[in-house]
């Protein structure tokens, strides 16, 4: 007559190992996800600030009412406490009472952040 085998209790280093990359590429997967969520509100961030100044550029122009001439422009911002680079760009239009202005924006990498339009016209 046979004897009965006894049962072990526990888990086999199998089952360890194979738990544990499950457990890794979860992991892994969650770092992955909350570095480009970082990155993404650190983004929004740069482009609302260049947007501020962007806006303030043109307003500005609006605010002085003087007609302006055709060229480039550039100019530095500083928003949030960082420093953005920006240029103006006034293009003539079909009637000459009016100006097209735009107001390009890059953070100081020189990668292009924003870019607002306006329409300008002669008083």
């Amino acid at each position: 007559m046979k004897t009965p085998m006894r049962h072990r209790q526990g888990f086999t280093l199998i089952e360890v190992l194979v738990a544990l990359a499950v457990v890794a590429i979860a992991l892994g997967a969650g770092l992955r996800a909350a570095g480009v969520a970082t990155n993404n509100a650190q983004r929004l961030s740069d482009v609302i600030a260049a947007q501020w100044c962007a806006d303030n550029q043109l307003t500005a122009l609006k605010l002085g009412r003087v007609f302006p001439g055709t060229g480039d422009a550039d100019f530095t911002c500083e928003q949030l406490g960082r420093s953005f680079q920006g240029k103006l760009v006034t293009r003539p239009t079909l009637n000459p009472s009016f100006r097209r202005v735009d107001a390009q924006v890059s953070d100081a990498d020189g990668r292009p952040l924003v870019s607002l339009s306006t329409i300008l016209s002669r008083n």
